[in-house]
């Protein structure tokens, strides 16, 4: 049971780690002058949260 719970700690910490990195003040403050950089950035850390949040799931999966 302290395993489940965890892990939706890790997850919900995250979520908000997410929700931080993506906010749209932030966005704005990455973009600079090139557009490539805001693209670079959004899915850079859209990656990044996808792969941590599958290696939380994976590991308390054993």
């Amino acid at each position: 049971m302290q395993r489940f719970d965890m892990r939706r700690q890790r997850l919900v910490a995250l979520a908000l780690l997410g929700l931080v990195l993506l906010n749209p003040p932030l966005l704005n403050t990455q973009a600079g002058g090139s557009g490539l950089a805001a693209y670079l950035y959004l899915f850079g850390v859209w990656a990044v949260l996808i792969a941590l949040a599958a290696w939380i799931i994976e590991a308390h999966k054993a």
